[in-house]
């Protein structure tokens, strides 16, 4: 694990205006960070719950578009690392084909700025574990687990036009592929599905949940847990490829209709049957490569508590 002073450094966080965005802000600051927050609207669009101030005045807030190839370099200025997360553009918030090219050339383009920053050290490239799971199950065995070495088949993610998971491996492989090309120290997280408040049924991530649940790979992450692992990674100086991120995973029935219960709260749920009520899902996603880089890390957090 780092030294304190690594918590004096200067760090970037796009896109700042989503809710893992501004929360990896509110905890970087309380680790002692200065951070340069990137948001893709006005900077205006960033909600912190109650930062102190002698906190705030380590934080600097800008308007960094993807697109827009000058103010991403303005946000990376001087800083030594980049927590850089997609959020989909306001007009056009919905994923779907076309979203995968946009997508992706949001990734090229933010990659492509670290390697022209010469102060960036390290970025941390927030992905999905829609990455990692999706494949035609006929093509191979079932009885190995998945884990950070596997890729979702593009293919398969086009024909059964899951988008969200299309977007996400075609963007991390580019990002890979241009971090390796320009010798970028990178590290992504593949987390699972985010819970938070205003989950609905309407999520990209939920296109073929039934079909992730009975294969095992149906898991979820919850935001202090997936912020911490982010920061573990970026501080853990022995961190490298990528990191499966949960920390439950649905595997009876029990979960499933506490999830859908949270999804739809107003549909009645459908009485099990007694194989329903009493099956339990082999779980085929692993993420023992992040439990084991964050055991030291949060054994830091219970002392700092």
């Amino acid at each position: 694990m780092a030294s304190a002073s690594f918590h004096h450094e200067k760090v970037c966080v796009m896109d700042a205006s989503g809710r893992l965005g501004s929360t990896l802000v509110e905890r970087l600051l309380e680790r002692g960070y200065i951070v340069h927050a990137a948001v893709q609207g006005h900077v205006d669009d960033l909600k912190l719950n109650g930062v102190p101030t002698e906190r705030e005045k380590k934080l600097k807030v800008f308007h960094a578009d993807p697109f827009d190839y000058q103010s991403i370099t303005d946000a990376l200025k001087g800083c030594s690392g980049l927590f850089y997360a997609f959020e989909p553009p306001q007009d056009h918030p919905a994923y779907d084909e076309y979203m995968v090219e946009v997508e992706v050339r949001a990734a090229h383009n933010v990659v492509e700025a670290c390697a022209r920053t010469e102060t960036i050290d390290k970025v941390v490239f927030t992905s999905s574990a829609t990455a990692v799971l999706w494949r035609d199950n006929n093509s191979q065995s079932l009885a190995s687990d998945l884990d950070e070495h596997h890729w979702s088949d593009v293919n398969f993610c086009r024909k059964f036009k899951l988008w969200h998971a299309l977007s996400k491996t075609v963007a991390e492989k580019t990002a890979w592929e241009l971090a390796m090309d320009r010798d970028i120290n990178m590290v992504s997280i593949n987390g699972g599905l985010l819970m938070e408040p205003h989950l609905s049924i309407t999520h990209p991530y939920l296109k073929g949940a039934a079909e992730m649940y009975e294969c095992g790979t149906f898991v979820t992450v919850d935001l202090q847990f997936l912020v911490d692992a982010h920061i573990c990674v970026f501080e853990d100086v022995s961190s490298y490829g990528r990191y499966l991120c949960f920390n439950h995973a649905i595997t009876n029935h029990e979960d499933a209709i506490h999830l859908a219960r949270l999804l739809t709260p107003y549909s009645p749920s459908p009485p099990p049957s007694y194989e329903e009520a009493n099956m339990i899902i082999q779980q085929r996603l692993s993420n023992k490569k992040l439990t084991k880089v964050m055991v030291d890390f949060e054994s830091e957090l219970l002392l700092e508590d």
